[in-house]
């Protein structure tokens, strides 16, 4: 009778370890000097402070805030192409940015990537997108799990998830209850896609046209696969730099447009009985969108819903201040402008408006 072993049931352990092991110099690019390095520990460590004095300094009460996140179908282009370095990239961009909405300046990120069958090749590509959005978004890599699950992906195939911790003084938490008639909205532009909509953008781009990911397309300048692979800008930095500058005095709220688009994003950072008004005009929508709504026949409400149509961060400042803040924001040359304002509102909840 043939003896069994985990690795002909799917699960190369071996691989496994060849995988840490590959990873490992990516991971402590990341490190700061709270990491606590414990290799073969099972768990992550991170000490809040090397100095307790310098930690209350900066924080009297410091609350902790979490979230997490994934790529999506995005993944399928990556799969498509067998590109794997900028899917790390994305699944960073996804918590961080959500993070800095609240105020917070993010600690350390841990990933899960699950496989039917793991490449080393392809985790280490996937790792060293990661460590190179922690290092810019100043979050430690400190954990990680790598699942092999044959019979679960199909060849070739992987899925990944992202947990982002970041810190905030409590008196600091931004809200959004401050929000005014007449404060103005600041757009910070998109790469892209960034990694939402993409069900229907390949459905449009790719389903229906019968297009590959390597045509090359004249209004993007790049093959369609390079778009869609556009990796999502992390917004940390510039964000980080507004609120250690000005606080809640100026930086009245912030908006990550994700899922749902500048309708339903914005709407959740302002207060009852506001509304804010966008112009178009103030801002380029890049060729993408204009080609799914052409492509697909997409009504323009729809792509307002799903798609961030070229501005991926809103921040909301009071009129006042507004030039100030967007020079202040060239020196991290993202092109932040005023694209709205806030107005009044006599509905029972939030609104957008985008006026062409």
């Amino acid at each position: 009778m043939t003896s069994e072993t985990y690795k002909a049931a799917g699960v190369d352990i071996d691989a496994g370890n060849r995988a840490v092991k590959a990873i490992r110099q990516h991971v402590k690019r990341t490190y700061d000097h709270r990491v606590i390095d414990y290799p073969g520990g099972f768990g992550g460590l991170y000490a809040l402070e090397s100095s307790a004095r310098l930690f209350r300094q900066n924080y009297r009460d410091p609350v902790l805030v979490a979230c997490t996140d994934g790529v999506g179908t995005k993944l399928k282009i990556a799969f498509a192409l067998d590109r794997h370095d900028t899917v790390g990239i994305d699944l960073v961009a996804m918590s961080v940015n959500d993070l800095i909405v609240q105020g917070a300046e993010p600690l350390f990120f841990l990933d899960y990537v699950a496989t039917g069958k793991l490449r080393v090749g392809v985790m280490e590509e996937i790792v060293r997108g990661i460590s190179h959005a922690c290092i810019e978004s100043g979050s430690a890599l400190i954990g990680g799990e790598m699942a092999e699950l044959p019979g679960f992906y199909k060849s070739g195939e992987y899925d990944l998830a992202g947990f982002a911790v970041g810190i905030v003084e409590r008196r600091r938490i931004i809200r959004g209850k401050t929000v005014e008639a007449g404060d103005a909205v600041i757009g910070f532009p998109s790469s892209g896609l960034h990694s939402n909509g993409y069900s229907l953008a390949r459905r449009v781009l790719i389903d229906k046209t019968g297009w590959k990911v390597n045509r090359y397309i004249e209004e993007f300048g790049k093959t369609l696969g390079e778009e869609l692979l556009e990796p999502t800008r992390l917004y940390v930095r510039p964000i980080v730099h507004l609120l250690k500058t000005y606080q809640k005095k100026i930086v009245r709220s912030v908006a990550n447009i994700t899922g749902g688009g500048l309708m339903e994003n914005i709407p959740r950072v302002i207060p009852k009985g506001l509304a804010v008004t966008l112009s178009q005009k103030t801002w380029d929508i890049p060729p993408v969108f204009k080609m799914i709504q052409k492509l697909g026949k997409v009504k323009r409400g729809e792509m307002y819903r799903v798609f961030n149509m070229g501005i991926g961060m809103v921040v909301i400042v009071p009129p006042f201040n507004a030039q100030k803040v967007i020079k202040r924001l060239k020196k991290f040359k993202i092109g932040a402008r005023q694209i709205g304002r806030v107005i009044k509102h006599r509905g029972s909840a939030p609104r957008v408006t985008i006026k062409e």
